[in-house]
């Protein structure tokens, strides 16, 4: 089974994975400002995907700015952005089960349930 650190991590890869998707040339600061975390750790995660070979990265020919990078998910990132994307729904799916289970309960106690009005 899983840490919840490592369920973490998971998520914010997955997280980081999916705004390269919808914006390739996204930077660092956006990432860490969407994302909830450092820039520090916006570079550390996407310099980890880009040495697994999840993310390509190059950078515009045509841009003044030349040290603007584009972030290009390779057929293997998107392989890999699926069974994130697979782990974290069950993972939601089980919590969901269990949050619900917990309702009902406390419902149940104290006298809300459908069944007891």
């Amino acid at each position: 089974m899983a840490s919840r650190r490592d369920e973490k991590q998971s998520e914010t890869r997955l997280h980081v994975m999916r705004l390269l998707a919808e914006n390739p040339e996204i930077s660092t600061r956006q990432i860490a400002a969407t994302v909830g975390i450092s820039n520090g750790s916006a570079y550390y995660v996407l310099k980890a995907l880009v040495d697994k070979g999840f993310v390509k990265l190059g950078n515009f020919k045509k841009n003044p700015r030349k040290g603007q990078y584009v972030y290009l998910l390779t057929p293997k990132g998107m392989l890999e952005k699926s069974k994130l994307t697979r782990g974290f729904i069950e993972r939601k799916r089980q919590e969901y089960v269990a949050l619900k289970a917990e309702i009902e309960a406390l419902e149940e106690e104290a006298g809300l349930s459908s069944g007891a009005q």
